[in-house]
This record gives structure tokens, sequence and C-alpha cells, in this order.
């Protein structure tokens, strides 16, 4: 059962998101660190955002279980599968949930707090339960939830919502589509099985893959902004621009690619790696003040 809890909670986006999330704390801390204070509330925030992004995930887990049992990925999870019951997990999320608002609210500042009930709003009731079925703007709609750890991160430190905030949220807004249609793009036909419209499904494989490129550009365009603004130093503006210049080729080349698995499942990599490599990066070459 523990084994199951965990898995609804879905522990591979957490972890991605909480490196983007401490990515916006240390940006915002500009390395000014060492008092108790500090990393209370680094705690702190790192165990609000936790559990507020857990919540959403095991609704989303909650709320689309009939689907579940339609595509191969999640078929074996426990609601499919009937190892947990509906009530039951419906009720951790509101559990996981309240927790994860109230330590954002009370032990970090009101701003995080209202920011993660934005990002659960989104995930849980605009994407979920309305786009998610019905339309193909719920992976860029729904991509406002995926932007907000690192603007929580950020806003623990400075209580504000300004320039550095807003960078912080384009980075993660503008990865999130091309991320996730790479891999739509490589399962299209059980999305197309379970009914969810997808942009592969609905549009075309081609056409999706137009789509991710003025994403990745705009993404390109973020990361220099992170330098301009004086948050990163010369070496993340550097490796930022060569890791994502490379995906942008990559993306570009998808359009004439022969083998559509092979090239999604790569650009699905660089999606992956780059979010964990240019936060890591951001970390270590944040500006002093």
């Amino acid at each position: 059962m523990f084994k199951d809890l965990v898995a609804l909670t879905k522990p591979r986006i957490i972890r991605l998101n909480l490196v983007a999330a401490f990515g916006g704390f240390w940006v915002a801390s500009r390395w000014q660190i060492g008092s108790w204070d500090f990393w209370l509330n680094l705690l702190w925030m790192l165990i609000g955002t936790t559990l507020t992004m857990a919540a959403a995930c095991v609704f989303n887990n909650y709320w689309d279980r009939d689907f579940d049992t339609k595509m191969s990925r999640t078929s074996d999870r426990a609601l499919p599968q009937g190892r947990l019951s509906p009530g039951f997990v419906l009720g951790y999320s509101i559990a996981l949930g309240v927790l994860g608002i109230a330590t954002l609210f009370i032990l970090v500042n009101p701003l995080c707090g209202w920011l993660g009930l934005l990002g659960m709003f989104v995930y849980g009731i605009v994407y979920t339960i309305w786009l998610k079925r019905t339309s193909t703007w719920s992976t860029s709609i729904g991509g406002i939830s995926g932007a907000m750890p690192p603007v929580i991160g950020y806003c623990a430190v400075t209580g504000e919502v300004d320039a550095g905030a807003w960078i912080l949220f384009a980075l993660l807004f503008l990865w999130q589509p091309p991320h996730f249609w790479s891999l739509t793009i490589r399962r299209v036909e059980e999305y197309r099985a379970a009914g969810f419209p997808v942009l592969p499904v609905v549009k075309g494989i081609l056409r999706t893959k137009w789509q991710m490129i003025p994403y990745i550009l705009l993404l390109l365009v973020a990361s220099i902004l992170m330098y301009t603004y004086d948050y990163v130093g010369i070496y993340y503006l550097v490796l930022s621009v060569v890791i994502v210049g490379a995906w942008l080729i990559h993306a570009i080349s998808g359009l004439v690619a022969k083998d559509t698995e092979k090239w999604a499942k790569m650009d699905f990599l660089f999606s992956v790696n780059y979010l964990m490599i240019m936060f890591l990066v951001m970390i270590l070459d944040t500006n002093g003040v």
C-alpha cells in the first residue's frame, strides 16, 4: 500500500520540480546564506511545495482512473487495478493539499500560499477536469501549474513577484509543451484510444513538431534573459545557449525525420536533461549581490 501511495504522487515529476523550486530559491537568495531562518525557510518551502504538487498529482490519478485503464503505461496504477478505493485516494489528495497549502501560507509567506493554490487550481480544475478531456490547449494552459515551483521558491525569499519570478515562470512554462508533446508523439495511439484530445491526435504529428519549435525558441530567449537581468553568470548563459540551441536544431530535424519514434525518444531525453542540468548550473552560477 505504501508503494502505491508514493506512486500516486508521481515522484519523478515531483523530483524534477523540486530541483526547479530549489533553483528559484537559490537565485533569489544570491548566496546570502548562513542564518538558521534561511535554512528553515528553504525547508518549509520545499515541504510545502512537495505536498502541494503531490496533492495535485494524486487528484489527477483519482479523476483519470477510468481513462487510465485504456493506456498501457497507466493501466497498472493503483486505482485502475482496484488496489485502492477512489474515496480513499480523494481523501488522500485533500489531506496532502491542506497540509501543503497551510505550510506555504503559515510557515513560508502568504504569497507562496496563493501561488500554491493557483497551481493546484490550474492543474486540478482547469487542466485535469476541463481541458485535458476537451481541448488541445490542455498542454499549454496546464503549463501554468507546472511553472509554479521555481516561482514559489523565488518568492519564498523575495516576498514579491518581480522580473526574476516572471523569467523563472517563463522557463518552466515554455519547457513543458515540447517536453510533453515528444512523449505524446511516441504514445499517440494510446492517447487516441483513451480519448484524450492531445495535439498529435487532433492535429497530427507533423503539426505538433512545428508547434514545438516556437516554444523552444522562446525558451532560448528566456534563458538569455536570466543572464541579461544579472540573475546568473556567464557559465549558465553559455551552457543554456548550447543545450537549448542543440534542442532547437533537433526539433527542427524532426520535420524531416524518417524514424519518428526514435526522434521523439531523443527529443524527450533532451527535454528532461535540459531541465535538470540547467537548474543545477543555475544554482551553482547564481550571481551574488
